[in-house]
């Protein structure tokens, strides 16, 4: 990518290095920084775990113990975890809504957190593509493996596909995380561990909505609004619209933001703040509706001074849900696609169904991304053409401050990242991390 983005980011309160050294002995818990000899799975652990009867705030609801290390079935492989990325699906786990975790799992307790950068501590007996050591990346789809969409369709229809740390236990919010083996991925080098852990799952969320739906793929002039365009996947989307010669409108809520956006690559940026049409559809009819509709055209001729007057969007990357559906379906041109993954703001989404047969628009679900496209997704960071756009970086005790920033809106643009078994930021190995005692 032309303009390639280097997003400086902030570390939060104290990050000092936690205690570590070179040659650690052996036993059965470890402290959170020490590393233990590479292989030596100890019996217990540290966790930050959610229980069913604690739902609530991230503050409350996420509490340190110490756990059963997990045990690995014969294509798991167990991640020393060295930092982890902070995602939204960390608050539904702790507010248990719109489903608690624990209905689908069914162990007393959870441990949060779906994004991971780590080294490869144990390898299950049919493991063959990883050995004790390697450095990697997690993205967090899970499946059986074993029906017609695993094999030969998308892996993201299977009944059995889940979102590890979200629909599992066994997420990265531990010293150690259990993993399937195709869940995997090399990590970039040259980054460190907190910014290599925090942004597969936004960047592979955005690349499946940009070229996992056909024939509404991503490509070379196309037009595409993203919401939330400071935000972790929204910073993600531009980024890809950028390297791939598409141009982004990105939306933001803070004036402060346009900047940040505008360097990511986009085409342009408006403040959703300036425009009196979010929220649900008013009733069809109605004086609201007018209102609402006299709005929506002057969103519509905003993006115009962006696009050129009367060109529409090709794609809206749609995530806040239930306060600007109405609007994307709206604004999105004749045979255009609007693509959804969440609903921060809400899962009522209304519209006017009018617009969408005679203008024969696709409203298209999209969830996560399955190997193929993770793949390619970090294929794009390791050579540099995509940045992770970290933003703050926690120590592991902050792990609930993070999410509550997250929770009030109060995180600064790009992805978040926490510290886990890496003893400060900046390192790249394990050797560094092993060597960093003391500094």
């Amino acid at each position: 990518m032309s303009n390639q983005v280097r997003c400086a980011p902030s570390v939060s309160e104290k990050t000092a290095p936690l205690q570590s050294n070179i040659a650690f002995p052996k036993k059965d818990l470890y402290e959170v920084g020490e590393i233990p000899p590479l292989g030596h799975v100890p019996v217990q652990m540290y966790a930050w775990t959610i229980r069913k009867e604690r739902h609530g705030p991230p503050d409350t609801a996420m509490q340190i113990e110490v756990v059963p290390t997990w045990e690995l079935d014969s294509h798991d492989v167990l991640i020393l975890v060295m930092a982890a990325g902070v995602n939204y699906n960390g608050i539904w786990a702790c507010l248990g809504q719109p489903i608690s975790p624990h209905d689908g799992h069914k162990l007393p307790y959870h441990v949060p957190g779906s994004d991971a950068s780590g080294i490869v501590w144990a390898v299950g007996s049919k493991v063959s593509r990883w050995k004790i050591g390697d450095e990697v990346v997690v993205h967090c789809n899970q499946d059986d493996g074993d029906d017609e969409d695993c094999n030969g369709g998308d892996p993201m229809h299977s009944p059995s596909q889940r979102t590890w740390g979200y629909e599992t236990p066994d997420g990265s919010f531990a010293q150690f995380a259990r993993v399937q083996d195709r869940q995997l991925l090399p990590r970039p080098k040259h980054l460190s561990w907190e910014a290599s852990a925090c942004y597969t799952l936004t960047l592979a969320t955005a690349y499946r909505m940009l070229f996992g739906h056909r024939p509404h793929v991503l490509r070379p002039g196309h037009n595409v609004l993203v919401w939330g365009a400071a935000g972790g996947i929204g910073s993600m989307a531009v980024q890809l619209c950028a390297t791939t010669g598409a141009n982004a409108i990105g939306v933001v809520s803070d004036r402060d933001k346009e900047d940040f956006v505008l360097h990511l690559g986009a085409k342009g940026v408006l403040n959703r703040n300036d425009f009196a049409c979010s929220g649900q559809l008013p009733p069809i009819g109605s004086l609201e509706y007018g209102a609402w509709m006299s709005e929506a055209k002057r969103f519509g001729q905003a993006i115009w001074k962006h696009t050129g007057k009367g060109r529409n969007v090709d794609l809206v990357f749609e995530h806040p849900g239930e306060q600007t559906f109405p609007l994307s379906t709206f604004v999105v041109k004749r045979g255009g696609m609007v693509v959804i993954c969440a609903g921060t703001t809400g899962f009522n989404l209304t519209l006017d169904a009018r617009y969408l047969w005679m203008h024969q628009k696709r409203v298209q679900g999209s969830h996560f991304a399955h190997l193929k496209e993770a793949a390619e997704a970090n294929k794009l960071v390791l050579e540099r053409r995509i940045d992770p756009c970290m933003s703050e970086v926690f120590a592991w005790h902050q792990i609930p401050k993070a999410h509550m920033r997250m929770l009030r809106n109060q995180h600064k643009p790009g992805n978040m990242a926490v510290l886990v078994c890496a003893p400060t930021t900046g390192l790249k190995s394990l050797e560094e991390a092993k060597n960093a005692h003391g500094r």
